[in-house]
C-alpha cells in the first residue's frame, strides 16, 4: 500500500529535479555566452536559475562539468543531425560517398549555426582545463565516423575533408554567412583521392 503512495511522490521529485537541472544548463549556457568560462561564476548561473549552490553541485560536479555537458548535449545533436542527413541521402538514392559527406557535412554546419552562440562559444578557447584535449579527441572520433563514408584505403581523402570542414566551421560560425558555408561545402565536395585526382601523366 506504501508503494502506492510513495511512487506519485518519486516521480514529482525526479520530474523536479529533472527541471532543476534543465533550467542550471540553460542558465550556464547564457552566462558562459555572456562572460565567457573563466569569468562566469557558479553563484550568477544558480541565481538566473534560480536554483541553490547544493542544487547545482547534486546534479553537477561544478562549473567545469556545466561546461562539458553543454558540449556534449550540442555534439550529441550534431551527431543526430548529420547522421539522419546521411541517411536521408542514402534513402534517396545517392551512392557517391563524397555527396553523402557532403549532406551530413551541410546538416552539421547548419546546426552550427542554429546554435550559433553555443557553438562559437566551444570555439573560444576559454574553456575548463584540458578542454582541447575534449575537442581534439571529438575530432578523431568524427574522422573516424567520416571514414566509415568511404572506402578503405582512402584514408587521406578522410584526413583532408574533415580537416577542411573542421577549419572552415570557426571563420562560419564567427561570420553565420551561409553563403560562405555553401561555397564551403562545393569546395570541398570536388576534392577526390589522389589516383583519380590526378589521373595518368599526359607529358
Amino acid at each position: 500500500m506504501s508503494s502506492d503512495v510513495e511512487q506519485p511522490v518519486a516521480a514529482r521529485t525526479s520530474e523536479r529535479g529533472a527541471a532543476t537541472r534543465t533550467a542550471l544548463l540553460k542558465a550556464a549556457r547564457d552566462v558562459f555566452v555572456v562572460r565567457g568560462f573563466a569569468e562566469a561564476g557558479v553563484t550568477e548561473v544558480v541565481a538566473k536559475a534560480d536554483a541553490s549552490v547544493g542544487s547545482l553541485y547534486h546534479h553537477f560536479a561544478g562549473k567545469a562539468d556545466l561546461y562539458l555537458t553543454l558540449f556534449e548535449e550540442f555534439q550529441a545533436r550534431q551527431t543526430q543531425r548529420t547522421k539522419q542527413a546521411a541517411r536521408e541521402a542514402r534513402g534517396s538514392g545517392e551512392t557517391d560517398p563524397m555527396r553523402v559527406f557532403i549532406s551530413a557535412a551541410r546538416a552539421y554546419l547548419e546546426g552550427c549555426l542554429a546554435e550559433r552562440e553555443l557553438a562559437a562559444l566551444f570555439l573560444r578557447g576559454d574553456g575548463p582545463p584540458g578542454f582541447e584535449v575534449v575537442m581534439r579527441d571529438r575530432l578523431r572520433t568524427w574522422a573516424r565516423r567520416n571514414a566509415t563514408l568511404f572506402d578503405d584505403g582512402e584514408n587521406a581523402l578522410v584526413v583532408v575533408v574533415t580537416g577542411a570542414l573542421a577549419a572552415a566551421v570557426t571563420e562560419i560560425v564567427q561570420s553565420g554567412d551561409r553563403e560562405l558555408a555553401e561555397d564551403v561545402l562545393a569546395i570541398i565536395g570536388q576534392i577526390r583521392p589522389a589516383a583519380s585526382a590526378t589521373g595518368p601523366s599526359s607529358g
